[in-house]
């Protein structure tokens, strides 16, 4: 972690207790960032049977919005190589701020595209948001791990990644209502895309007046950033560039195409409203992944209430997604009609499941990292091989295995760096473009053999996971240039 010291006149030990109102704010932008990334989830459907797109035009929509994490992050970091740290020079809330605006802007612009009616212009206004994001993982990210005791940071993480998550869990609900029936008219049309993302963008604009005015601790580096690439000689960071752009891109890309996998009849025969409800199982099971993860690497140590509090978050967050994917709306009219308990069974048991591997996995982020990819395999092999609603809740319950992947990879890939760590930071988050590149590439295999068997190229992501996790995330000593 870069060494950041306080602008505040306090003791470190006076000040963590205040610095519980700025990481609620911090962590409602990953809520924010959360819930318009997997709108992306629902686009994809909706923009593929306007524009009558094959399954690797449709991918694109990722690969707009993934490529901008890539090009962003790698003009951020030749920047920060050559002239400093910008988020440094300018402040974590200045550089929320721009983040904010950016997405903002990035919304907004669904409303001249809508007019104009031109794929491409809605591929140019994701990149725009996906830019804003971008600068929003650079800026958050870091600035959640240091509100606070550095031994707590990857709780703290943890606990930020469970409400993006959140976000991510109410994204299909509400981008399913808001597109498919409440703007839609019976139809679907872009035109239901603009009042939907005019709100989105006024959120962005609002929560940025709002960061604006409100006190937030000021932290500067006084690390120097080291210059060059002698931090690629490292093989465990090498290799974990290559585990974040895998895991990014597997999780990535069966999100965006549940939707679809459950419109087959073999599968559900869903229509495209209804599968956008079940895919907030698929988000809602990485919430309660990240909230579990929040608890099992705090600084708690008292393993029985600590394992108590993660089976009452388990059991909380599943009654919350139970009772938000019952919401109806029927021609403006809002009620309540809870899904048949008999029906997501399925889920429970593989929350269970969920509870036991964490029990199994500990605090050991090679082990966890490990058994959550071997166990994301063989529910790939289940949705690839099987159908009906065996098939149907093994896609749903891969969310709640990849709930932690994240961090531990990246807690892996910057073990023992010292001075190096900023620079590997920038190299991982440009991984991020395995958003991009992976779902294109199912998307083209899909339009060949089709969606169920196109799964095939995520089991190779997670496969690559398993090794790093058993080997690859070693760190292997080398003579330092010092």
């Amino acid at each position: 972690m870069p060494n950041l010291t306080h602008n505040e006149n306090n003791t470190s030990q006076e000040v963590f207790p205040n610095y519980r109102k700025p990481l609620l704010t911090i962590t409602f932008l990953f809520f924010m960032w959360g819930f318009i990334t997997v709108m992306n989830d629902v686009l994809i459907p909706h923009l593929k049977a306007v524009f009558e797109l094959s399954y690797f035009q449709a991918a694109l929509i990722q690969f707009a919005f993934f490529g901008a994490f890539f090009i962003v992050s790698l003009l951020y970091f030749i920047v920060s190589v050559s002239k400093g740290d910008p988020i440094s020079k300018i402040g974590y809330k200045n550089g929320i701020i721009i983040g904010l605006l950016l997405c903002g802007l990035g919304c907004c612009l669904f409303y001249p595209a809508t007019l104009i009616q031109r794929y491409g212009i809605f591929l140019t206004a994701l990149f725009v948001l996906a830019s804003g994001v971008t600068i929003l993982q650079i800026a958050a990210n870091p600035y959640a791990a240091i509100l606070g005791k550095p031994e707590t940071a990857s709780s703290r993480l943890n606990l930020a990644q469970g409400f993006n998550s959140f976000g991510a869990t109410l994204a299909p609900l509400v981008g399913a209502i808001l597109l498919y029936k409440v703007f839609s008219n019976g139809e679907i049309t872009v035109d239901s895309l603009k009042i939907p993302y005019l709100i989105y963008g006024g959120l962005f604009f609002l929560l940025a007046l709002v960061i604006k005015f409100i006190k937030l601790p000021s932290f500067k580096n006084t690390e120097q950033l080291e210059k060059g690439l002698y931090v690629l000689k490292y093989q465990h960071v090498v290799l974990g560039m290559v585990a974040i752009f895998v895991y990014v891109g597997g999780e990535v890309t069966i999100g965006s195409f549940l939707i679809n996998f459950f419109k087959l009849e073999s599968i559900a025969g869903m229509e495209e409203a209804q599968g956008g409800v079940f895919l907030s199982y698929y988000w809602g099971g990485a919430m309660i992944g990240r909230f579990l993860g929040s608890v099992a690497m705090g600084s708690m140590t008292d393993k029985v209430k600590k394992y108590m509090i993660m089976a009452g978050l388990s059991v909380i967050s599943f009654l919350v997604i139970y009772f938000i994917t019952g919401v109806q709306n029927n021609e403006g009219t809002f009620s309540l009609e809870l899904i048949p308990f008999a029906q997501v069974q399925f889920f429970v048991f593989f929350l269970v499941l969920n509870y036991i591997a964490f029990l199994v996995g500990g605090s050991n982020p090679s082990r966890v990292l490990t058994l959550f990819a071997t166990i994301v395999i063989v529910l790939l092999g289940v949705m690839i091989f099987a159908d009906g609603m065996v098939a149907f809740w093994s896609a749903i319950a891969i969310g709640a295995f990849n709930s932690i992947l994240w961090s531990n990879i990246f807690t892996l890939a910057i073990k023992d760096l010292g001075k190096y760590t900023s620079q590997a930071s920038s190299l991982l988050v440009m991984m991020i473009v395995g958003g991009a590149i992976v779902p294109i590439v199912q998307g083209g295999l899909a339009d060949q053999i089709g969606i169920q068997q196109s799964f095939i190229i995520p089991v190779f992501c997670y496969a690559y996971l398993i090794f790093y996790g058993v080997k690859g995330h070693r760190v292997v000593p080398i003579k330092s240039n010092s």
